[in-house]
């Protein structure tokens, strides 16, 4: 298969990295996942490794920090009251995400790696269709025992896709987010808009972008698009756009090509590219969108289409980088309505796109059972709250948002209105060249082109990236 081959080409890291992987990656490169999934369930003596591309003082430093001071020493002290003697150790990367990405391939294909290791949620489909991790009910092989986990509840079922593939479960999924329209309300003010503004068409968002332009020295709209903007333009524009007309850019098996909703999307950007109501100088800028931050919190943009990092770490008003001393009464937000009510991805009014990873089990583990117990344990609402710190963040649990959450009605407001209706990018290998085709086609439109003659190209792309029989057209 083309996605397996993919894969099976990581040996080009080098034989250094091969030793490095099947010496030290974990305790399970022995070829124990030939066995049953009960293999040592009843031992008293347990060793366990966590992996994660995260260090302390470097990558990710928190989430390296929690696990080494917080999550294991809480783990092992519950088994240990368990008549478990349990030995955990933590195994830090700290590479850029697609070496990461390589090295945690090569191990597992060669059977070994941790016994548990976190993954960008994008990547499980490409690992599932690999044979390099499997549903948990094959892992832990016992489906009651692994569906019946009260986690379960807690974690929206939108959400569990960040974990699940082919409609099953590869892993626990953990913190994620969620996009959303944040508009300036001094500037709707100004252009006489409503400070509890809530779009429920597109049409509403030129309406309110055409009122915005009438305001001196404003750039109404800001959509990311472009080559220049890399995933942010997916992520925080066409992919959000294409669920608000009922498809989704992957589907049955198949890549969305040349399609009417995808022509909808770029006539979208066309509009406002085309008419002045968005600024096609920042999508061809090198620091583009971090200048679109800039102008949003200096009172130049209206409406920027938006993850709630924005909120949260960008116009934040002590340790943001582009701080906003008055963000929590300057800085409105609102859903992302469909193309027209009703119109959007499974019947919805209003839509979403999300990010984030997901925590699965080596297949080979010698010690399957208790890697289970170690997943549920740090999902745990307990476990899950310590992970913040204090830090008000979405995590992947509605019980902990509800607690932590609380205080910060613009996050709360994520965790409760649109996680329930997000989606998530598809966890297959060709995804980046589709991303990247996504990409081209919105730069194509800003450039000048016409919707019809950026999806024709765009078709191209895809097919070139998924062949021409992985692709939808009409």
């Amino acid at each position: 298969m083309r996605r397996i081959s993919r894969l099976s080409r990581l040996a080009v890291l080098g034989s250094a990295t091969v030793v490095l992987l099947t010496g030290c990656l974990g305790s399970s490169g022995d070829g124990s996942g030939d066995q049953d999934s009960n293999r040592n369930a009843d031992a008293k003596k347990v060793e366990l490794t966590i992996g994660s591309n995260s260090v302390k003082g470097g990558k990710s430093s928190a989430g390296a920090t929690f696990t080494e001071d917080v999550l294991i020493p809480k783990f092992v002290e519950a088994q240990k009251a368990k008549g478990v003697d349990v030995t955990v150790k933590f195994q830090g990367d700290g590479s850029d995400d697609e070496v990461y990405k390589q090295k945690l391939a090569l191990s597992l294909s060669n059977k070994a790696g941790p016994d548990l290791f976190s993954l960008d949620g994008i990547w499980v489909g490409e690992f599932a269709q690999a044979g390099y991790i499997k549903p948990l009910t094959d892992t832990v092989g016992d489906a009651a025992k692994v569906n019946d986990w009260d986690g379960w509840k807690q974690i929206p079922e939108s959400v569990q896709q960040l974990g699940s593939f082919d409609g099953k479960r590869y892993g626990v999924p953990g913190g994620t987010d969620g996009r959303v329209l944040f508009f300036n309300k001094k500037l709707f003010q100004r252009a006489g808009l409503p400070a509890d503004w809530q779009p429920k068409s597109w049409d509403e968002i030129i309406s309110a972008a055409q009122a915005l332009k009438k305001v001196p020295g404003v750039t109404p709209v800001q959509i990311n698009a472009g080559t220049a903007m890399g995933e942010a333009t997916a992520m925080q524009g066409v992919l959000p756009l294409l669920v608000g007309t009922g498809a989704t850019i992957n589907s049955d098996g198949k890549w969305l090509g040349n399609t009417p909703q995808l022509r909808q999307v770029l006539d979208f950007y066309k509009t406002i590219y085309g008419s002045g109501l968005g600024d096609p100088v920042l999508q061809r800028e090198a620091k583009g969108r971090d200048k679109s931050f800039a102008e949003f919190a200096a009172n130049k943009i209206g409406i920027l289409l938006e993850s709630d990092y924005f909120w949260r770490s960008v116009v934040e008003p002590k340790e943001g980088v582009a701080k906003m001393a008055d963000r929590d009464t300057a800085v409105g937000y609102a859903l992302i309505p469909a193309g027209k009510p009703g119109a959007g991805v499974k019947g919805q009014d209003f839509v979403s796109m999300s990010g984030g990873g997901a925590t699965a089990i080596n297949p080979n583990t010698k010690f399957p059972q208790q890697a289970w117990e170690l997943l549920q344990f740090m999902n745990s609402a307990e476990m899950v709250k310590a992970s913040l710190n204090g830090a008000a963040k979405i995590t992947q649990r509605t019980d902990v948002n509800t607690e932590v959450l609380a205080g910060d009605p613009m996050l709360n407001f994520v965790a409760t209105k649109v996680l329930p209706i997000t989606q998530f990018r598809p966890g297959l290998a060709e995804y980046p060249k589709i991303s990247a085709a996504l990409q081209q086609a919105t730069a194509d439109v800003v450039g000048g082109k016409s919707a019809d003659a950026a999806a024709k190209s765009y078709q191209a792309a895809v097919e070139a990236a998924a062949g021409k029989d992985k692709v939808t057209s009409s």
